[in-house]
């Protein structure tokens, strides 16, 4: 019997090192993986465009590659953000419930999304995502669907992200001027968790981290639901340049000695290995013990993930969080790291490469591609997201401002971005 086909959805993750369009197309739950587009990434730094052209040529370069792997032309296009500017809430609000037979319908359950919402938004921020946590049957909570449920008083608990409004239109405008409509903006490690996470990690209580090239994004799920999520302006590129200036090496080498010799955790390094090192300015190479690198790699993954440690703790639920530590992104690889995470939690660790695919399942096996993968998951889910390769021209911000009119009504499970 063949399996039930949609339509082609395009994920298009900006990252500070590269930048990476898939094509994929939703198959019975999974997706089938059509082609995918990878490039260096210029014009960006921790997730911020600083060089508008560079950051256009970089996402037109990407967008073209995925074309020729999926011989089809792309339209548009589901966003991931992420950023130092991403910052995030938990609310929680309510309202009673008048009507005689007590019966939760749909209005009332958004209106108390709308109660839970009524919080102050930062100036020069807007909101990204509300994510409906759980609801509340007069005072009982554990509820994920109140709709059919005789109540007094329904309250909804919420997860709100917000991102800096210039930040988030200059994503959406580099990517325009690409020729690309943007259908949905995601932040990246909502989308991340779809690719990576099971559904009982997700309900156990479960510690994401996708290190990035500049920035490292968290999340904490818990009881099937995201808890937190924060971004921090550290990443991968960071542990290339402390390699760079500790070994007097341009920043390339110094990439390239922290993927094919790199370590996170020296403890594991023999004393008496050696590297061959290619000196700034000098044609010979140099041997360095293996271990010297090790450290210099250490101390930063330490410096990142006490960070990290400590925005969990900060939340109250590190104790309560049994699913561990899930870790993503290129710098997930470095040989170690889950032995290091694993010696500062006090949890198990696990790399997160993308779960639910099919297809062409060897160009995006690789934890580099978790966001990517989760935007397709993330899109194939949302009901509001047409198929991303219909010929269809649209203004991205007057969809907002229409979208804006409503977001009560769509407010869901998933909440969409909108300013």
């Amino acid at each position: 019997m063949s399996k039930a086909r949609r339509e082609a959805i395009v994920a298009l993750d900006i990252g500070t090192t590269k930048i990476c369009a898939i094509v994929g197309r939703p198959i019975d739950g999974e997706i089938e993986i059509m082609g995918v587009g990878t490039c260096p990434s210029y014009g960006l730094r921790k997730g911020i465009v600083v060089d508008m052209k560079r950051t256009v040529a970089s996402i037109s370069a990407s967008l073209k590659r995925a074309e020729r792997a999926c011989k089809t032309e792309i339209k548009s296009a589901c966003v991931g953000i992420t950023g130092a500017h991403v910052t995030s809430l938990n609310s929680r609000g309510g309202i009673d419930i008048a009507h005689g037979d007590h019966i939760v319908t749909e209005k009332d359950r958004n209106k108390a999304i709308e109660a839970a919402c009524a919080v102050d938004i930062p100036p020069n921020s807007e909101v990204i995502h509300i994510v409906s946590r759980e609801f509340f049957i007069d005072g009982q909570g554990g509820v994920k669907d109140p709709l059919g449920i005789a109540a007094l008083r329904l309250e909804a608990a919420v997860h709100i992200v917000m991102g800096a409004v210039t930040s988030i239109q200059n994503i959406v405008r580099c990517v325009n001027q690409a020729g690309i409509d943007v259908k949905d903006i995601v932040l990246q490690p909502i989308a991340s968790c779809e690719a990576v996470l099971s559904d009982e990690e997700r309900e156990l209580g479960t510690i994401l981290v996708d290190i990035g090239g500049g920035t490292t994004d968290i999340a904490i799920f818990s009881e099937g639901s995201i808890w937190y999520s924060s971004v921090l302006p550290l990443g991968g590129n960071q542990v290339t340049h402390d390699l760079a200036v500790g070994l007097k090496v341009l920043l390339s080498e110094a990439e390239s000695l922290k993927i094919e010799h790199g370590c996170a955790f020296s403890r594991l390094v023999d004393e008496l290995e050696i590297v061959e090192v290619n000196t700034f300015g000098k044609r010979r190479r140099k041997p360095v013990p293996r271990k010297l690198l090790a450290e210099v790699i250490e101390a930063r993954m330490r410096e990142i993930f006490n960070l990290v440690r400590g925005k969990v703790i900060a939340t109250g639920r590190f104790e309560l969080l049994p699913g561990g530590v899930v870790i993503t992104g290129g710098s997930s690889l470095l040989e170690g790291l889950p032995e290091l995470v694993s010696e500062m939690f006090d949890l198990p660790v696990r790399i997160g490469f993308p779960k639910g695919i099919v297809g062409a399942v060897e160009a995006v096996n690789n934890p580099i591609y978790s966001t990517g993968v989760g935007l397709l998951h993330y899109a194939e889910k949302s009901p509001e997201i047409e198929p991303l390769l219909a010929a269809r021209e649209s203004n991205f911000i007057e969809e907002i401002i229409e979208r804006i009119k409503g977001w009560f009504r769509e407010l869901f499970n998933i909440g969409k971005f909108w300013h």
